[in-house]
């Protein structure tokens, strides 16, 4: 028997991605569905549905559900989540669609069929209320609140029938699903296992933040996101060669497995830490690592907002604990890397680490001193930003930067 905890809400996984037979006969009734085109965030929300890391979700969320999510987290049986997981159309596709029909599911980038669904229920939101419950705010410069926006006028909910994983699993070595990442912790008979989230390339805070866990758990599962990123974001192979030179080098390659998803970032902060905590639970982590403004954006979250979120959670919301980890920094003086918990030494011993900083810096040609990573991990990296035709435009905000750690 496993001893690792339990999938969120279920007592097994439950993943809706078809096989065999059964795939064979739905793909070719799909072809004889009308169509519905989804965004690229909505196509990643369905894999992950399929491979059971949304566990125990059926399928996109009616009104009831998107409203209890939006305003308590609790879905109407009383299952805790976090950011409403929906399916838009506009009115012209909604006008052709009558509830109790089946529709077939295309990703509109890519044209591949990835599902169908039977619509049960068909609704029009308030947007801006969505945003503000998930994201804190309507400002359309943020990247999720934008993404909402543009969304059709209505949603189309019911349950899913999961038909592909598109290109993740040929172009991303590191992907798994849930299943394969709990067969390989059980197999090393680990039972707490703590998730460290990338989208930056693993300088040496996320070391450090890597080092810490494996001190309290019996691995790390460094898991990277392999979705759709915002402009300016390092790419998931170079951000894979990087891990791979930190783990080959200065890690105990029996204490870490590294693993992709394909879900899409929402740079929604707190809201976003929690729905991280719930699908790394079925991943089979006992933990999360929260650091600093962890999954936020610019200046629109505090730097611990995230930690804060899980304070509030009514009891028994999840299994899943979290790691929570103050700032950290290389501090000259004590010659090593360091925290706010740790260090007594004065903001100008310490080198602040931040994967937007390090992007801006290489990105315009800058030196980066020796202590932001290690040199296997630099010499990537100036490669990468090397060979870009053209230049990105980063800006550095208030929680980027860490003003607020060097007083």
């Amino acid at each position: 028997m496993s001893k690792l905890v339990q999938p969120h809400g279920s007592p097994e996984l439950k993943p809706l991605l078809l096989e065999g037979e059964a795939l064979k006969k739905e793909l070719e009734r799909a072809k004889t569905l009308p169509q519905v085109r989804m965004t690229s965030r909505e196509t990643s929300d369905l894999i992950m549905m399929g491979i059971g890391a949304f566990t125990p979700l059926e399928g996109f969320m009616g009104k009831a559900d998107w409203q209890g999510v939006c305003d308590d987290m609790k879905m109407t049986d009383g299952l805790f989540w976090p950011i409403p997981i929906t399916l838009s159309a506009s009115q012209e596709v909604a006008d052709k669609i009558t509830e109790g029909s089946d529709v077939a599911l295309v990703d509109d980038d890519t044209g591949e069929l990835m599902g169908t669904m039977t619509v049960r229920e068909k609704y029009a939101i308030d947007k801006a209320h969505e945003c503000k419950s998930v994201f804190g705010t309507t400002d359309e410069e943020h990247p999720g609140v934008a993404k909402v926006v543009a969304q059709g006028e209505f949603n189309l909910a019911g349950p899913v029938k999961v038909l592909s994983e598109s290109f993740y699993p040929e172009q991303f070595g590191i992907y798994q699903r849930p299943a394969e990442a709990r067969a390989i912790f059980a197999e090393r008979g680990w039972s707490t296992v703590a998730a460290l989230q990338l989208r930056n390339p693993m300088h040496a805070s996320h070391a450090y933040l890597a080092w810490v866990a494996v001190e309290v758990c019996d691995g790390v599962y460094i898991h990277q996101l392999v979705g759709k990123l915002k402009p300016g974001d390092i790419p998931a192979d170079v951000r894979v060669r990087c891990i791979d030179a930190l783990v080959k080098n200065y890690f105990r390659e029996e204490r870490v497995v590294q693993g992709g998803y394909p879900m899409e970032m929402r740079y929604a902060g707190p809201r976003e830490a929690l729905l991280h905590a719930v699908f790394r639970q079925n991943y089979g982590c006992s933990h999360l690592i929260v650091g600093r403004d962890h999954a936020g954006v610019g200046d629109y979250y505090g730097p611990f907002d995230a930690h804060e979120i899980f304070n509030e959670l009514p009891p028994g919301s999840l299994l899943l604990q979290p790691l929570k980890m103050d700032w950290t920094f290389y501090c000259y003086k004590c010659e090593s890397m360091s925290s706010m918990k740790t260090c007594p030494h004065g903001k100008e011993d310490r080198l602040l680490l931040s994967g937007t900083m390090l992007r801006k810096t290489l990105s315009e040609g800058g030196e980066i001193p020796k202590e932001f990573s290690k040199p296997e991990v630099l010499d990537i990296l100036r490669e990468y930003y090397s060979n870009l035709e053209e230049k990105v435009e980063i800006k550095l905000h208030q929680a980027a930067t860490g003003e607020e750690a060097k007083k």
